[in-house]
């Protein structure tokens, strides 16, 4: 594993302030590139994996060994990952972005202030994608909610369409046994699936699942 200690001569305060970044790749070459690139940037310090704020994962396209590896950094949830690929299928944009990667980038796109921006980016908890590659997603998505959860009563949130019902009764105040009569349910039936919800998605109680279905743009 190639670590990058030149800083050059930086106070500690300047090594604070710069965003510490991990590169990976199976490659050494991509590795030596990004890594080139980054270097000669004052708001960035190359580290190793266990300091890094932000990792870059390179790869020449989304593989099962450029997966594994972004499961393994997925291990530590401070961790905001970008990848580099030269290629990106639909399966493969889908499936960065199930394990929760900050952002992707070409690397025909991987200019040293693309690099920079994304990394910046990553730092204060935003997303970044090209906009063709956020199309297909989307597209991806939209296909995917239409064709399959959605005949099936499913959402994305991982909510049926009566346990949705049940919350935004509860959002508006009603207690059991009138989200009961509103639904047709029985009371027996609406503890069950407030039980399921706040079990399933680890809530703590009704306050908290209905705001778990305000953050989902449920209410």
């Amino acid at each position: 594993m190639h670590v990058d200690r030149t800083l050059g001569p930086a106070s500690h305060t300047d090594r604070v302030n710069r965003i510490a970044v991990y590169v990976q790749a199976h490659d050494p070459i991509l590795r030596a590139g990004v890594a080139s690139q980054l270097r000669q940037r004052p708001e960035v310090r190359l580290v190793g994996e266990d300091e890094a704020r932000v990792a870059l994962v390179v790869g020449d396209t989304v593989d099962e060994e450029l997966l594994r590896s972004l499961k393994v950094l997925r291990c530590r949830p401070d961790l905001r990952i970008l990848v580099i690929s030269r290629h990106v299928d639909d399966a493969g944009l889908i499936a960065v972005m199930e394990i929760g990667v900050a952002g992707l980038v070409r690397r025909a796109e991987a200019t040293p202030d693309r690099l920079l921006s994304i990394i910046e980016a990553a730092a204060k908890g935003e997303g970044c994608l090209p906009p063709d590659l956020l199309g297909r997603l989307l597209s991806q998505v939209g296909s995917l909610q239409r064709d399959v959860l959605g005949p099936r009563g499913l959402s994305f949130t991982g909510l049926a369409d009566r346990e949705v019902q049940v919350l935004r009764l509860v959002a508006d105040g009603y207690d059991t046994a009138e989200i009961a009569a509103r639904l047709c349910y029985s009371q027996r039936t609406v503890k069950s699936v407030m039980h399921d919800v706040t079990t399933r998605l680890n809530l703590r109680n009704r306050s908290h699942a209905v705001a778990y279905a305000l953050r989902n743009g449920l209410l």
